[in-house]
């Protein structure tokens, strides 16, 4: 049976509810513009009523509160982080393929079309004035700014190389702060919940950290009930199928810089990612996704261009040969002089590699000296160097800038070296490559043994030396495979540079300086259309700058697109989490009608009481 006083028990339970509620309230609307804030709400229930020894059975108790609960919906913050990678990741790829498409657009502007047009002006007045030395001086020096435009777009493309791997250190560093943060977070939250109530603010924190995490990779959230009401619970996060965060513990990632090259051309120091633990982590994942995937992509993306084929050997052996191989001319090979080749699933360091055509199939073999010797057979295995990466990054173009300037220095070469100079002397190679190591020059023949150059056999190359497997005199250039050629080394032979005189512009000036057969022929190579599968040779240029348009547009409407639908989904998610001013401006009257009407019941008890006690007691 209730107290005689009971009346004021049930006021009393009404304020201190009511009063709860308005803090509730003045707390959402303080945090109205915090990012992440969730909506919190009082949850409330009658108090548990007391059986009366009367007619009418049960009284009520007033009202018990229950708890300050957050309005969430975990269906939105699936479908948020999930999104939100997507959105990292093509943001990251918009970014940096507009950087690109931005130095590649000199090509129709002022950069590879103006240069090229402008040699080959001036290759037409030589060929109206074939005996002057000052037009031959201006056919070289636009040669040279040729080689100086794509030894300019090549340091541009690794200076953002460069970014994507600076850029993949800060991302690791930063993930690993995030889940430095969560780990600890969670530690707190069991502490305080275990004690009963809910760290909703703290769950806030944690909630907002994971939604940055997703922005930078895939990552997947667990969160389940440890025991029977006891408070605490168990909250994993996986990335890639690793765990990183286990309640209070979280494990790390690291970056640890390339020893070797996976393609040719790219810069020293790249980064491979792995965990702290020593757990080998895997950038090219196709569960990855986000901001952190995308760097990698940029930085190693070779469209699949990797060198592969087939091993036969046996344990023991420091001489690998690969054969059925993907690359099969000089202009596409884009393998790095030392580096690793990856046999089955074991990977070895190789110190130095040979080509020879075959004569019947016309295929490279290529012949590999390994660092050290097979552990194990490996009969009909598959073989790579580097990744196959499907996108167009970094690699991939400078590997079509190489593929461009070897095919066409080839073709004109060979052409310049039909002619002779204005002294009578046989032509020489008009685009060499310089070893950017010492300096010494690249020049690609074939030369006789009495020429300045130092001579080899053109057919197979020692590509540790640069060299085809002699010694090479300091004092003479090198002589070797177009594969020495990059659009970082691409430039003009140096004699032609010190003597103009040095251009041949006819193969017959016995009878006359006049001729001009050979420029004509050079003339001819503008137009040519068998030289590239893209037709002539401007035309491969422009249909590689379209490529990357195309590239550049897709990450860009991909970008825009998952904005657009990211905004959405924040809008949903708010709609049921999130704080309306108005909502809470009307919470805040019916909460303080219900804390007045309270203390009325309060007023009005005392007044019984005090009638019922100083009338009652006379």
């Amino acid at each position: 049976m209730g107290s005689t006083f009971f009346g004021l028990h049930i006021g009393q339970s009404g304020l201190y509810a009511y009063q709860a509620a308005l803090d509730t309230t003045a707390h959402n609307i303080s945090n109205s513009e915090t990012n992440g804030y969730t909506r919190q709400v009082m949850s409330q229930k009658a108090g548990k009523a007391l059986r009366m020894n009367s007619s009418y059975g049960m009284a009520g108790t007033g009202v018990s509160v229950t708890g300050v609960t957050q309005l969430r919906d975990e269906y939105y913050d699936v479908k948020f982080r999930k999104n939100n990678t997507i959105m990292g990741e093509y943001a990251s790829k918009a970014h940096y393929m507009t950087e690109i498409e931005n130095y590649f657009n000199e090509v129709s502007v002022e950069g590879f079309t103006t240069t090229f047009n402008s040699m080959y002006n001036s290759l037409q007045e030589l060929a109206n004035n074939p005996s002057s030395l000052t037009v031959r001086s201006q056919v070289i020096n636009y040669g040279k700014s040729l080689s100086d435009y794509f030894n300019s777009l090549s340091e541009n493309l690794k200076n953002i190389q460069d970014e994507c791997n600076f850029e993949i250190r800060n991302m690791v560093e930063k993930i690993n702060s995030t889940v430095q943060q969560i780990a600890a977070l969670t530690k707190q939250i069991n502490t305080l919940e275990v004690r009963g109530g809910a760290a909703n603010d703290l769950r806030d924190q944690r909630a907002l950290l994971v939604d940055e995490l997703s922005n930078m990779a895939t990552v997947s959230v667990t969160e389940k009930v440890i025991g029977d009401g006891i408070g605490v619970t168990s909250y994993v996060i996986k990335m890639d199928g690793q765990t990183l965060v286990d309640g209070g513990n979280y494990n790390t990632l690291q970056v640890i810089p390339r020893e070797k090259k996976q393609n040719q051309n790219d810069i020293d120091g790249l980064y491979d990612v792995a965990w702290a633990s020593g757990q080998s982590f895997n950038l090219g994942s196709q569960n990855l996704g986000g901001s952190l995937k995308a760097l990698y992509e940029i930085r190693d993306g070779n469209n699949r261009n990797n060198l592969q084929g087939s091993v036969s050997a046996v344990a023991g052996d420091n001489y690998i040969t690969l054969t059925g191989t993907t690359i099969n001319e000089v202009e596409r090979l884009n393998i790095p002089e030392s580096g690793v080749i990856t046999i089955g699933n074991m990977d070895y360091v190789y110190v130095g590699f040979e080509v020879n055509r075959d004569e019947d199939t016309g295929e490279f073999i290529y012949s590999f000296e390994l660092e050290e010797p097979l552990w194990t057979d490996a009969i009909d295995t598959r073989a790579a160097i580097g990744e196959s990466i499907n996108y167009k990054g970094i690699p991939y173009y400078l590997d079509q800038m190489n593929m461009f300037i070897r095919t066409y220095a080839k073709a004109f070469n060979e052409i310049h070296r039909t002619g002779r100079d204005l002294n009578n002397n046989p032509g020489t190679d008009f685009f060499s490559a310089t070893n950017k190591v010492n300096g010494r020059e690249y020049v690609f023949g074939p030369l006789a043994e009495s020429d300045d150059y130092y001579y080899y056999d053109f057919d197979t190359f020692n590509s540790q030396t640069g060299s085809f497997f002699e010694e090479v005199p300091e004092n003479r250039p090198l002589y070797g495979s177009y594969y020495f050629l990059t659009a970082d080394n691409f430039t003009i032979n140096s004699q032609l540079m010190n003597d103009p005189s040095r251009f041949a512009a006819a193969t017959d000036v016995v009878n006359g300086i006049d001729n001009n057969d050979v420029v004509e022929a050079l003339l001819a190579l503008k137009s040519d259309k068998t030289m590239f599968g893209q037709g002539e040779p401007g035309g491969f240029m422009n249909t590689l700058v379209a490529d990357i348009g195309i590239d550049t547009k897709k990450a860009n409407n991909f970008s825009i697109s998952q904005e657009n639908i990211l905004r959405a989904i924040t809008n949903q998610k708010l709609s049921v989490s999130g704080v309306d001013i108005d909502e809470e401006a009307m919470s805040l009257v019916r909460f303080q009608n219900a804390y007045n009407l309270s203390a009325k019941v309060i007023s009005v008890m005392n007044e019984i009481y005090d009638r019922l006690i100083t009338y009652m007691g006379t």
